[in-house]
This record gives structure tokens, C-alpha cells and sequence, in this order.
């Protein structure tokens, strides 16, 4: 797969840091020798005047391919929408060797490994912040930042240094961080909030129309 681009900012292959994350990885790799398994780097252009920011790490997709969003359900949505307003080269294939490549953008989890049901602890997400924010201080030139979901963003807002009481997520939700930098919301790309109705393709290419107007991409 593509090494990462901003590889001084990755968690080690193997991070100790959350005992939980780790005891489940490592089941994972007995039952599941061929997957990535590890912590998820990052994937688009370090150049980039837009950021996503994820939640963490699906099981069948990005910890079994080790790119994000690559082999599940969400990133169908996810890349056809980048594709749509011209962020990607290449087709997107499903598999981290596609050749696929991102324009003008990247991705970040904000957990950068798999979390039990998905659902990762208060503390796990606390101390993988540091993996957020070092990504962000390395990409000085990303102007606009989406948030998918409620969970990346708190995180992103934290990371950003902004206070949450000011920052309310809600689809569209747009917020102007203390460096100036915006920090755009979005719903999830994932199956449940698409099968539901609650995100709808329309809505989410207004999050990135919105924020590719203000990247001035």
C-alpha cells in the first residue's frame, strides 16, 4: 500500500498505548493474518487545502486494507463524492494497491485504530489526539476541515484548540477555529446513517460543495 504522507506524525505499527485496542488488534491478527491490523495511517496529499477527519478504523475496510475509508461500505459514498468535485485521480477500486490517489485532500482518523462494536472509549480517544494533532500542525496549508460525525468532531475541535460549548455539531454546522482555520460538520458516511435516511447523498455533497468553497480549491 502507499506509505503514509506524513509518516513523522503515524503512530508505531505496534502503539501500547490503549491496552483495549491493542488486546483486540492482536486477536485480529492471529484470526485475520493477512490484514493490515495495525494503526491506520493517513491517506491523500500533504499539500492539501482540505482535511477529513474520521472516526476510526472499520473492520472489514481500513483495518483489513490499512487506507481509509478503502474496502467498506462508507467510502462507496465517500470517494465517489470526492470524485465528483475533482479531489481524486485514478478509480477507486476497493483495495489499497488501486492506484487510487486523493487531490487537494486527505484524510485523518481521529482513532487510528479499530475499536471493539466501533465504538471507541472516551480515554481511547483522548489518547490518540496527539495523532490527530500532529497531522494538523504538519498540513499548513489546509484552510477547511470535515468533521464526520459527532465523535471526530469533538476531537478535531479539541485538536484545534476551540471550546465545544462554541462548537456544536450538527449537519452543516460550520465553525471558525482560534487559528482561523473552519471546521465544517458533516453526518457519517456509514451504512446505518445512509440506509436510515438520516444522510442522504445530496446532503452530503452540500458539506463538500460548502467546504470547497471555502478551501477556494
Amino acid at each position: 500500500m502507499d506509505v503514509s504522507p506524513l509518516p513523522q506524525t503515524e503512530p508505531p505499527r505496534d502503539c501500547p498505548l490503549c491496552p483495549r485496542l491493542v488486546a483486540f488488534r492482536e486477536e485480529l491478527r492471529v484470526e485475520h493474518p493477512a490484514w493490515w491490523n495495525a494503526p491506520v495511517p493517513a491517506f491523500g496529499d500533504p499539500q492539501a487545502r482540505l482535511a477529513i477527519v474520521g472516526l476510526a478504523p472499520g473492520k472489514h475496510g481500513a483495518n483489513r486494507t490499512g487506507r481509509p475509508f478503502t474496502g467498506d461500505f462508507a467510502g462507496l459514498l465517500l470517494y465517489e463524492t470526492l470524485a465528483k468535485f475533482g479531489l481524486t485521480e485514478g478509480t477507486y477500486d476497493a483495495r489499497a494497491d488501486d492506484g487510487f490517489a486523493l487531490k487537494d485532500v486527505i484524510i485523518i482518523n481521529a482513532v487510528r485504530c479499530l475499536p471493539p462494536e466501533n465504538k471507541p472509549t472516551p480515554e481511547e480517544i483522548r489518547t490518540c489526539r496527539p495523532f490527530l494533532e500532529a497531522p494538523m500542525a504538519a498540513l499548513p496549508n489546509v484552510r477547511v476541515f470535515v468533521a464526520l460525525g459527532a465523535i471526530a468532531h469533538q476531537s478535531a475541535v479539541k485538536a484545534l484548540g476551540g471550546r465545544l460549548p462554541k462548537a456544536r455539531f450538527g449537519h452543516l454546522n460550520e465553525h471558525r477555529m482560534p487559528d482561523g482555520r473552519i471546521l465544517i460538520d458533516s453526518y457519517h458516511c456509514s451504512r446505518y446513517n445512509q440506509n436510515t435516511g438520516r444522510l442522504t447523498r445530496a446532503m452530503f455533497e452540500d458539506v463538500f460543495e460548502r467546504a470547497v468553497s471555502c478551501a477556494t480549491l
